[in-house]
């Protein structure tokens, strides 16, 4: 797997999750690059009016961001995204969130390193302080200004969403609506975005059910040996009575 993916931050926007289904769709229309880039440009227009320099620029960068999640993705996330359109195609589009979650995690996973300490802050105290997340974040991806900012929009993208809901107090978060994943096939796939989020492409199943990466959802218990048969692309390696580590083949 390429290591810029793990090293590099990337989202330095806010990203409407409206945005990101658009993209996808003008991708399932058969659009190519040029084209849905053109097209975005066109219709993201008016949320980036200004006379500004880098509010213009922000217009740019944010389709860069959506382009490489739905319409050119590295070369190793090919068969993720191949699967992930299908999956668009074939389920309600109330249910279209988690699928866009997962792409994003996986070309970007600073997206998921953001969701990981939001979720472990949820699950520990009830709420996330946008301080506390930022300073944990920073842990991980060094102690640049640029760590701290990008943080916020991922933040502010989560409230976008609706995962996430900003309380009275500014800069302290409580969890929004959560989506229940009772599709064994959505949840297949996310395990699989998942695990490219992982340099090394494999996690312990225990310790990936009930990652806080996905506290936005609620996930319906499902046997890992299901989600071998779901899937060409996990296999699992049994430890043990109940020790299966989930890897990408």
């Amino acid at each position: 797997m390429s290591s810029n993916r793990f090293t590099q931050i990337g989202v330095d926007r806010l990203i409407r999750l409206e945005w990101l289904e658009k993209t996808a769709s003008l991708v399932l229309a058969g659009n190519d690059i040029k084209t849905t880039k053109d097209i975005l440009q066109a219709d993201l227009q008016e949320s980036f009016r200004s006379d500004r320099v880098d509010v213009r620029g922000s217009l740019d960068k944010t389709i860069t961001i959506l382009i490489k999640t739905w319409a050119s993705v590295p070369k190793e996330l090919k068969p993720l995204h191949k699967d992930a359109l299908e999956l668009l195609k074939n389920i309600p589009r109330q249910n279209h969130l988690p699928v866009h979650w997962g792409m994003l995690m996986s070309v970007y996973p600073f997206w998921a390193g953001v969701a990981l300490q939001v979720g472990r802050l949820l699950n520990l105290q009830g709420s996330a302080v946008a301080a506390q997340v930022q300073r944990r974040v920073r842990e991980q991806y060094g102690e640049r200004e640029t760590v701290a900012r990008r943080t916020r929009y991922v933040l502010r993208s989560f409230c976008d969403w609706g995962v996430l809901k900003e309380t009275d107090t500014q800069g302290i978060y409580v969890a929004g609506l959560k989506s229940t994943i009772d599709d064994p096939q959505i949840f297949a796939w996310l395990v699989i975005a998942y695990l490219y989020t992982r340099p090394n492409g494999s996690a312990p199943f225990k310790e990936l059910i009930s990652s806080p990466i996905f506290f936005p959802f609620s996930i319906t218990q499902i046997h890992p040996d299901l989600l071998a048969t779901l899937s060409s692309h996990i296999e699992i390696h049994r430890h043990g009575l109940d020790e299966d580590l989930l890897m990408l083949k």
